[in-house]
């Protein structure tokens, strides 16, 4: 399978590394499920997207600082791509910011959330019907945002959510799946932008959110077989 990632930021110059950028964090990810994977990246945010949507047999959209409603030529672009994408029944995940931006592109309200940040390891209360691997349980990811979907797109479906983040993950048909979450973090990365945004973030909830990175069990090598499983359907 052909992977093409859709990269929509930059990990900060000091920590590439240790951790690498965004789209090498979903190679090790996917990679560690299935090592015959190929991928491809274009960076969206330097104005570089594929050129069709048969140029790979599925599109990833990465995490991003910025807010998909940011009047920025790049994300409209990349919405326009998005509305491609399904119309042509394209296979597409989208992770946190490419969460939201698909909800957006296709007819949902993203906003910035009043309940604040969500950070650390997050559990979602997911939709075993559709994912039968969950057997009742949560799923747990690290999480990193403040915007959040308020409204899906007509046609999706919610399958993951807690009481922070109501839509923590969706699908729409059987093509396009997202998350809220952070599965390609690692509690490493996580520990770094929760240090560095520690101001930003609040003490109080910044400080939840490392106390959870030892507490709780990241589960991204789970959230990644799920997506696998997606892709082949």
């Amino acid at each position: 399978m052909h992977i093409g990632i859709l990269r929509t930021d930059s990990v900060r110059p000091e920590w590439v590394a240790e951790h690498g950028q965004y789209p090498d964090m979903f190679v090790r990810l996917l990679t560690e499920q299935d090592d015959a994977l190929r991928f491809t990246t274009w960076d969206v945010e330097a104005g570089e997207l594929p050129a069709a949507c048969d140029v790979a047999d599925a599109f990833l959209i990465t995490g991003s600082k910025s807010s998909v409603y940011d009047d920025k030529a790049w994300i409209r672009s990349l919405e326009d791509f998005v509305r491609t994408l399904h119309a042509t029944r394209s296979k597409l995940i989208g992770i946190c910011f490419g969460h939201q931006l698909i909800a957006q592109a296709l007819g949902g309200t993203v906003a910035k959330s009043k309940k604040g940040w969500g950070v650390g390891v997050n559990a979602y209360a997911v939709d075993d019907t559709l994912f039968r691997q969950a057997d009742g349980k949560d799923l747990c990811l690290l999480a990193s945002h403040q915007d959040q979907v308020m409204q899906m797109p007509p046609g999706a479906k919610k399958i993951a959510t807690n009481a922070h983040c109501e839509v923590g993950g969706m699908v729409l048909g059987e093509h396009i799946l997202t998350f809220q979450g952070h599965p390609e973090f690692t509690p490493e990365y996580a520990r770094a932008i929760l240090s560095f945004r520690h101001d930003m973030i609040g003490e109080e909830r910044a400080e939840e959110g490392l106390k959870s990175l030892v507490s709780e069990k990241h589960e991204g090598a789970r959230a990644a077989r799920w997506i696998l499983d997606f892709l082949r359907q």
